[in-house]
């Protein structure tokens, strides 16, 4: 396949699930912790801006970056092309993953190879948005690497890796946005940093098709009350859902700068 030309479509805007007109809680720590503040001083329910750009890598069919905060990730799509591996014909195509890190992505040299199930996890998300019938006995690869850990890594590389799919022409139901949300005593921080996560009691993440209102992955750890856990799911659905215009937003300027 003929590589594709290079776009340069930018999209960045920040979000959150919360109406700001709405009154909440003050976001502190209740009982006997000290009123407190997250590292970047965002609200509690308030997502890190989300830049995406399309085009990244000139020699893939498709390609994306994104950039949440300082969680820096870039995706490459290759394919659909003829399978390597021996196999009897499917009516269905193959979809390959894989997530790795930079040495320099996390503080700590080689952290980044303790994620080796985001492989798997990404594949999971991605796979239920994928018209797999339409390139049937042939593979499509992608391959996510993560430049800069600055937390909520697998959510970034989820909703890049859909951003991906669709600038190399994949069919898909809809676009896979994610968004995670980190309990830290009482409270919900939605897009946690790095600093963050590594004090949660608990996380989840979700990867839906926000159009069609469909999760295609859920991962949580830690416990959760019943009430906090309904809470934090419909914070990382409504999340999801206005990050998914963003997405979109960036592959709308794409197309028109194609045309041009």
């Amino acid at each position: 396949m003929a590589a594709k030309p290079s776009t340069t479509t930018t999209a960045k805007a920040t979000y959150s699930p919360i109406d700001p007109t709405r009154k909440t809680r003050p976001p502190i720590f209740s009982g006997s912790d000290v009123d407190w503040l997250r590292p970047d001083s965002r609200g509690f329910h308030q997502c890190r801006p989300a830049f995406f750009r399309t085009g990244a890598v000139n020699s893939a069919s498709g390609s994306a970056y994104a950039e949440f905060g300082n969680t820096k990730v870039i995706v490459s799509v290759f394919g659909p092309r003829e399978s390597k591996k021996a196999m009897m014909y499917s009516n269905i195509g193959r979809l390959n993953c894989n997530v790795s890190y930079t040495t320099f992505a996390t503080p700590v040299r080689g952290q980044g190879s303790d994620h080796k199930d985001f492989s798997s996890m990404l594949h999971k998300a991605l796979e239920g948005a994928i018209i797999l019938e339409t390139f049937p006995k042939t593979t499509v690869d992608v391959f996510a690497l993560v430049l800069e850990s600055g937390g909520s890594d697998l959510p970034v590389v989820i909703s890049c890796a859909s951003v991906a799919l669709a600038d190399a022409g994949i069919m898909m139901y809809d676009l896979v946005a994610s968004v995670s949300v980190s309990c830290l005593g009482k409270n919900l921080l939605i897009d946690p940093v790095l600093e963050e996560e590594s004090y949660q009691d608990g996380s989840l993440m979700i990867a839906c098709m926000p159009s069609r209102y469909e999760v295609t992955q859920l991962t949580v750890t830690g416990e959760w009350s019943t009430p906090h856990f309904n809470e934090a799911m419909q914070f990382c659905l409504d999340a999801s859902a206005k990050l998914g215009k963003i997405m979109r937003s960036c592959l709308k300027e794409a197309a028109s700068d194609e045309q041009e």
